[in-house]
């Protein structure tokens, strides 16, 4: 069993459409991969992927490279732009970079195989991780947002990093999702470690750990019950007046064409909720279902909590929605400067890379 990994944090941003310029996102990609050889030499490939997995410090990224500062566009374009300036240079860097927007996101796997020559592990443990964070940010996870976009950056050792969005077309808003595979921590119990975002609402959260018993509950339910008993409930809780939750109805769900999935389930017994999780075929639906039973049936609730938080980097100077957290203001600014400090350039270049930098805004 691969180690498992924690979530670093959540943002939302405004949904927005478009192509970024191609004068733009060719500068983008320059200066992406100038700033990662920078960041590898001076702090090692290890810190690169920390970073990453700080929403933001990777909204600041954004902003460096020259891209709008709240706009969902951030995301996609500074991983593209990541992807493509490092393109070529993987095996000296010492740091790989899979998936992409849309289509580019379900070759993954197969991006991540094709460098396993490069790899000191089985590539097979981090084509899991890509795959298990989808499936917990898509379906265990269930607050609104369908991911789009999943880019995985990892290392020869087998260390990695995730940020994938998902898209809310009703309230027109994009959630950023990053993950970070340093620290061992239980995937589908609160894997989250700091979750920011400007909005907040009712989630059906099987990753929450007051859902602990609901898990348990679900993957009895779906290894221990047979398919027809399973649809049998659920018709029967769709004949019933029940309270209006939302991302938990039975509105959207047929339990006829989830016989096959609970049939599967069944048959092949998987050991623990990340198990069943992790099945073929067992997303959304399958689970809002199995989460209904649990509390209306087996009265075991699942938690409709959004991990989410309405959050700022360092505050605002009015003092909302808190005063400016200057102790982590000062630590930004001071990783900032040591960077420069220790770039191996002398002053009139580091002058002259000032003024390239001004020229390119």
């Amino acid at each position: 069993m691969p180690n498992p990994a924690r979530k670093t944090g959540i943002a939302n941003l405004p949904l927005h459409y478009g192509k970024v310029p191609p004068w733009l996102f060719g500068r983008m990609c320059q200066l992406a991969r100038e700033f990662v050889i920078v960041m590898v030499d001076e702090f090692g490939v290890e810190e690169v992927l920390r970073r990453l997995s700080d929403p933001f410090w990777f909204q600041a990224l954004g902003c460096v490279l020259g891209y709008d500062w709240h706009s969902s566009g951030v995301t996609t374009t500074v991983c593209g732009a990541l992807k493509e300036g490092t393109r070529g240079m993987e095996r000296e860097l010492g740091l790989f970079i899979a998936g992409g927007k849309g289509r580019t996101s379900r070759k993954t796997p197969l991006e991540i195989e094709n460098f396993g020559h490069l790899l000191e592990v089985n590539p097979s443990l981090l084509v899991y991780a890509s795959r298990m964070s989808a499936k917990v940010d898509n379906s265990a996870l269930q607050d609104g947002y369908q991911l789009y976009h999943h880019v995985f950056f990892f290392t020869a050792d087998g260390s990695w990093t995730v940020i994938q969005q998902g898209m809310n077309e009703v309230n027109r808003y994009a959630r950023r999702y990053h993950w970070l595979g340093e620290k061992v921590v239980d995937f589908v119990c609160e894997p989250q470690s700091a979750i920011c975002s400007q909005a907040k609402g009712e989630a059906l959260n099987l990753v929450a750990s007051e859902s602990t018993k609901a898990r348990d509950v679900i993957a009895r339910i779906a290894t221990e019950e047979k398919p027809e008993k399973i649809v049998g409930q659920l018709n029967k809780l769709k004949t019933l007046t029940l309270p209006r939750r939302s991302h938990i109805s039975l509105d959207d769900i047929h339990p006829d064409r989830l016989s096959k999935i609970f049939l599967s389930t069944y048959e092949r017994k998987p050991q623990g909720f990340e198990s069943l999780l992790g099945l073929q075929g067992v997303g959304p639906k399958t689970l809002r279902a199995l989460s209904l039973i649990s509390e209306l049936v087996y009265e075991t609730p699942v938690s409709l909590r959004d991990p989410a938080s309405y959050s700022f980097a360092h505050g605002g100077k009015d003092g909302y929605p808190y005063p400016v957290d200057r102790k982590t203001y000062d630590s930004s600014v001071q990783f900032l400067a040591q960077a420069l400090d220790k770039a191996k350039i002398g002053d009139r270049e580091k002058l002259e890379a000032f003024r390239r930098l001004k020229a390119w805004q």
